[in-house]
């Protein structure tokens, strides 16, 4: 209910009433979206107009996407780390310094419900236009510890 906002308007028209509703929802999910269209169509017929939607990112899913992007770098350079202590025959200890070095954003339209050509655009142009991309470099020191030859621990 908090994502969908309701406007009436009645109005007589000769001998009879009419009533005409607007329904915006933000939907989070596009199958969700989809499904709904589908089912006010269905029950409703022609007398429903469905717009076409607006594709845009809050800032909290933009910072969710940074968040899983640092994380994902992070787990990356610790398996790249982990095959080279491999090479080596040595093992990852823990890791003594992260840093993020350098994040870019880019794509995706940020809280903009429009778009100067969104009218003009086909659903998957709008799409792929507001589909929000990210990349994070990190830089991070892990221990190393050597492997202990288990023979000579054996009495």
């Amino acid at each position: 209910e908090e994502n969908m906002t309701v406007t009436e308007d009645f109005s007589r028209v000769e001998n009879t009433y009419q009533m005409e509703a607007e329904v915006c929802i933000i939907f989070s999910d596009f199958g969700k979206m989809q499904n709904v269209c589908n089912l006010l169509i269905e029950k409703l017929g022609t007398s429903v107009t469905i717009n076409p939607p607006h594709f845009y990112h809050t800032p909290e899913a933009i910072d969710s996407l940074r968040r899983q992007v640092c994380v994902t770098a992070v787990g990356n350079t610790r398996r790249k780390a982990q095959e080279v202590c491999q090479l080596f025959c040595q093992a990852l200890g823990k890791p003594l310094l992260i840093k993020e070095e350098e994040t870019k954003e880019w794509g995706g339209h940020i809280d903009s419900h429009l778009s100067l050509s969104a009218d003009s655009q086909t659903l998957q142009e709008k799409i792929q236009n507001a589909t929000a991309y990210a990349s994070c470099r990190v830089f991070a020191v892990f221990e190393i510890k050597g492997k202990e030859n288990r023979r000579s621990k054996l009495p």
